[in-house]
């Protein structure tokens, strides 16, 4: 992938040079369209369903708006990274047909393009919590959470991108699965919230076997707890994203061959 960093860039640019065309307000929607989320979301659960976010890692009282936005930020990260892994290389058959390129280029383009997108909301972020003196020095492992993440969404996206291209009904499952997952990582609530045990079934055990619980907890100890994660969550993430991108790669190397013919 180093060999060919040159057109993984160039289709991160058409990505992002695409991405407003048209448009009015231009990279404006970067923030528009994640703090309206924001906004919808603070109104139906800390507005209607009175909902308590645990305290600032400073020592003052809860804000549900932040702990929604640092949850909110690596879901909006990993789910553009996995559907635009497969509109990016759905979009290239026309020109792969005509000149031979890795098919991964734009797959791993894609990723770069919402890594920018990703990287305002974070700064935005970081914006917030200097401005409420919630700092501390494991601000400092924000990088290293972002870039296991974007292995992990990598991964993945290279194997949904791959067979979306000979199974179209992919995409539609994956808008579904996506939904679920959403709703059984602790976003829009903390995990305290989740019982222990339902009908018998430890429910809060299963929902922390999901990956995003994972990433969202530790990014949230770092930023919102000001405390460093353990080392067993923090091995778990690198284990994690090392396996995803390991898998996807072979997948997608082993199915990419002739995916020129399918598109």
């Amino acid at each position: 992938m180093w060999g060919f960093r040159t057109l993984v860039w160039n289709f991160a640019q058409r990505e992002l040079k695409g991405k407003y065309k048209r448009s009015t307000l231009g990279w404006a929607w970067s923030l528009i369209n994640p703090v309206a989320t924001l906004l919808i979301y603070t109104v139906v659960f800390a507005t209607i369903f009175k909902a308590d976010p645990p305290g600032l890692g400073n020592g003052d009282s809860g804000n549900y708006t932040l702990f929604l936005f640092s949850g909110l930020v690596l879901w909006n990260f990993f789910s553009n990274t996995v559907n635009g892994a497969m509109a990016s290389l759905i979009s290239v058959g026309p020109l792969l047909r005509k000149i031979y390129f890795p098919p991964f280029a734009p797959v791993a383009g894609g990723l770069l393009a919402n890594g920018v997108q990703s990287l305002i909301e974070v700064g935005v972020l970081l914006v917030v919590m200097i401005a409420l003196v919630n700092v501390s020095f494991t601000l400092l492992l924000v990088p290293l959470l972002l870039v296991l993440l974007a292995l992990f969404a990598l991964g993945i996206g290279l194997v949904l991108s791959v067979w979306n291209v000979y199974y179209r009904d992919v995409s539609y499952l994956v808008g579904l699965g996506l939904q679920l997952i959403f709703y059984a990582t602790p976003i829009i609530y903390p995990p305290s919230f989740i019982p222990e045990h339902a009908h018998g079934v430890p429910l809060r055990q299963l929902l922390e076997l999901n990956p995003m619980s994972q990433f969202v907890s530790a990014f949230r100890a770092v930023v919102y707890d000001l405390r460093v994660p353990s080392s067993a969550q923090l091995g778990g993430l690198v284990l994690t994203s090392a396996l995803s991108v390991t898998i996807g790669w072979w997948v997608f190397h082993r199915r990419a061959r002739d995916v020129s013919e399918e598109l």
